[in-house]
Order: C-alpha cells, then sequence, then structure tokens
C-alpha cells in the first residue's frame, strides 16, 4: 500500500474509520520498529493533540498538519509493505483510542503531559531541550507546551 491511497481512503471513509487508519498510519511510519510501548506513546501524543484541537478537529487533521508527523514529511509514494508491523500498528492505534476514550482519571498514560516526541537518529527540532518526560526506543517524549482539551 502506498500513503498517498491510504490517505485518500481515509478522505472516503467515515470519521470514525478515518481516524483510526491515519492513527494506524502515523504509528506505524514513525514507530514500526520500537516496541509496543513506543508505539502507544507515541499514539498518546497524537491523540493529546486532536483533543487540544490546535492541529485540527479530526485525527487525520492532526496527523497532517504540515511538518508534524510522518504521513506529511515522507514521500507520498511510501509503500508500508511490512504486513506484521501494519498490523501490530492498527491493533496499537485502536486500543489506544479506547483507552483514550476513557475518563481522563482512568486511562492509562504512558507519556503523561508529553505533547511532541522526537527520533534522534532524524530530528533535532528547535524545542529538543524542553521538558523530557520519557525516553522510550530511540524516541524522547516531550512537553513542550501544556495541550488542555478543547471545551465542548
Amino acid at each position: 500500500m502506498k500513503l498517498a491511497w491510504i490517505l485518500w481512503l481515509a478522505s472516503v471513509l467515515p470519521p470514525q474509520a478515518a481516524d483510526s487508519l491515519c492513527l494506524s498510519t502515523t504509528v506505524y511510519l514513525e514507530a514500526r520498529d520500537q516496541s509496543v510501548r513506543g508505539q502507544k506513546a507515541v499514539a498518546e501524543v497524537a491523540l493529546r493533540r486532536e483533543d487540544s484541537g490546535l492541529w485540527g478537529d479530526s485525527m487525520c487533521e492532526v496527523v497532517t498538519a504540515r511538518k508534524q508527523f510522518a504521513p506529511t514529511i515522507v514521500s507520498p509514494r511510501t509503500r508500508l509493505s511490512n504486513t506484521e508491523a501494519w498490523s501490530r500498528a492498527v491493533t496499537v492505534a485502536l486500543e489506544s483510542q479506547q483507552n483514550w476514550a476513557l475518563p481522563a482519571g482512568e486511562r492509562k498514560e504512558i507519556v503523561p503531559g508529553a505533547s511532541h516526541f522526537m527520533a534522534h537518529e532524524i530530528a533535532a527540532p528547535s524545542w529538543r531541550n524542553a521538558y523530557q518526560v520519557a525516553t522510550i526506543g530511540s524516541h524522547t517524549f516531550l512537553k513542550v507546551q501544556s495541550l488542555k482539551p478543547r471545551k465542548s
């Protein structure tokens, strides 16, 4: 599957299915070589951002916000060809969405308050010296800004 095709498919699916597909794609592209815990931490950052509304009103808008996550950084021709990693990314995304749907006090958070993450071997963003929440695998999770859920 090519990334461009997946993003097109997300544009025609019902919102909930599209959001799951976009989160799965992001987990795959950002963390397919990481532990399940590391993948869940990546999903958590995306879910926290969606809650805030600062990057968009849906998961697909959040993960395709300019230069925020891999879907807008890698080539649209990128192939998602590792079926085992894809299956794991889908499972992680769905479990993460179920967890995030719980009331805030009942969620199992892996990187509490993390609003960003970086992979050391490919990124040195200006915010890299922010408060470090955790390092999991090759990713460091940071609290660059306090994200509050948008008001309903």
